[in-house]
């Protein structure tokens, strides 16, 4: 007689693992608090932001404005470390369900954070009420806030790498046009013609940028040579091109036009210092200046290959999941970041180009210098791939910086770069998705 046997059932997947496994941890960490009405009849909010230094100045005086026009809400902000620190704080704190009301992340996370696990979608009926639709918003921002139909972030801003320039610098070399802002140039020889000509001027370079995280200027370079980049199954880009944009980051370098080997911390001071009179880095560096009282100006990345494209991301708002509905919980927390992007001008203080139109093309914005000059960037910003190993603080960001590195300080060919980085990109692939 044979005798069977019943099918066991399958195992937890990652998915459910962190869904189910880290909810009860979340719920362990946040402790047992009263409910959030109960004592002080006040509506309690909590937002979680991965905001310091000079964001965290701007985002503390907004918050600070927010509790004054909201004296029923009994608000409660926490900030944690940029990065890792705080994306694995967010997933352990969506998976709990008890940890925030709503929290900022990057647009290009959201798909590696998990929309539909983690997050929930976004009640587009609700923003609508508070005047905030596709139409108030940049349209390639908000698109790329929505997953499968759905809405599943709110953006705030628009933040990506573009070029500094110092006036006083910039003049002795000759590279300003009449009005104080800097040459516009087509093409890899008239931009590194400025450069050579800033090199002249400071006696030591002209141009800076983080040699230790070059995925910016790549992925910049790249994507205006028309490059595209995939992992569905296997790794899919474009070999020439990725050669072309590594050998110009190599060229500028080897050419002694920038230093080979500048760190995070290190680039900013060194275009302070006056050692170079350009800088390629994010927009949001533009405190460190102003705050120092620099003369200087900011335009978009520069057309090296066809057009001003540079890299960068988004900082949005999300909802975690909620196992049990709380709709006057979201509804708060959908009018917060109603509020955030309605006076976003005290956040393009920072360098951030808001999302919300009305004030990008707002007389405020307008009379704001140097974000002005280059807003109309934001439009074209070009968000890292698709993939949920990709994005701001994520694993192919790291591991393309790790061998790209190499290219500036000349102890790697392109040729070999892009080999280590294509290698690196075939192990995420067949990583398994945490979230």
């Amino acid at each position: 007689m044979r005798t069977t046997h019943p099918t066991p059932p399958p195992a937890p997947g990652r998915r459910a693992f962190l869904a189910g496994g880290l909810a009860a941890l979340g719920l362990g960490l946040a402790g047992c608090g009263p409910a959030d009405t109960v004592l002080s009849g006040r509506r309690r909010l909590r937002q979680w932001n991965l905001f310091t230094g000079g964001d965290g100045a701007r985002m503390v005086q907004m918050h600070d404005a927010y509790r004054r026009e909201h004296p029923d809400i009994d608000f409660e902000p926490a900030t944690f470390l940029w990065g890792n620190p705080f994306y694995t704080k967010f997933a352990m704190g969506a998976a709990g369900g008890r940890a925030f009301d709503i929290a900022t992340l990057h647009v290009s996370r959201i798909r590696g954070m998990g929309a539909g696990t983690l997050i929930d979608p976004v009640p587009t009926d609700l923003l609508s009420e508070h005047g905030i639709t596709r139409d108030t918003v940049l349209a390639n921002v908000w698109d790329k806030c929505v997953v499968d139909g759905e809405l599943y972030a709110i953006p705030l801003d628009t933040h990506l790498v573009v070029t500094y320039y110092n006036r006083e610098v910039c003049e002795r070399a000759g590279v300003l046009e009449p009005d104080g802002t800097l040459v516009t140039t087509s093409g890899e020889e008239e931009f590194l013609d400025v450069l050579a000509a800033v090199k002249e001027a400071t006696g030591q370079y002209g141009i800076a940028m983080d040699t230790t995280q070059p995925w910016r200027q790549f992925w910049s370079l790249y994507r205006q040579l028309g490059g595209e980049m995939s992992f569905d199954g296997d790794l899919r880009l474009d070999d020439d091109k990725a050669l072309r944009s590594l050998d110009f980051l190599r060229r500028v370098s080897e050419e002694g036009l920038a230093p080979q080997a500048s760190d995070a911390p290190g680039t900013p001071a060194n275009f302070q210092n006056g050692i170079c009179g350009l800088m390629w880095a994010g927009n949001w560096e533009i405190a460190t200046f102003a705050d120092a009282g620099m003369d200087f100006g900011m335009r978009p990345f520069p057309d090296i290959y066809g057009a001003e494209l540079g890299q960068g991301d988004s900082h949005c708002f999300v909802l975690p999941h909620r196992r049990v509905p709380d709709d006057a919980a979201v509804a708060a927390a959908v009018g917060y970041a109603a509020w955030m992007l309605k006076h976003s001008i005290t956040w393009a203080g920072g360098g951030h180009t808001p999302a919300y139109l009305p004030v990008t093309r707002g007389d405020d914005y307008a009379a704001l210098e140097p974000q002005s000059e280059y807003r109309h960037a934001a439009v074209d910003v070009q968000f890292d791939p698709e993939a949920w190993f990709s994005g701001s603080a994520a694993p192919l960001q790291n591991e393309a910086s790790a061998v790209m590195s190499g290219v500036h300080n000349g102890s790697v060919t392109p040729e070999a770069a892009l080999e280590r980085f294509k290698a690196a990109a075939r192990k995420l692939i067949d990583t398994p998705e945490p979230v």
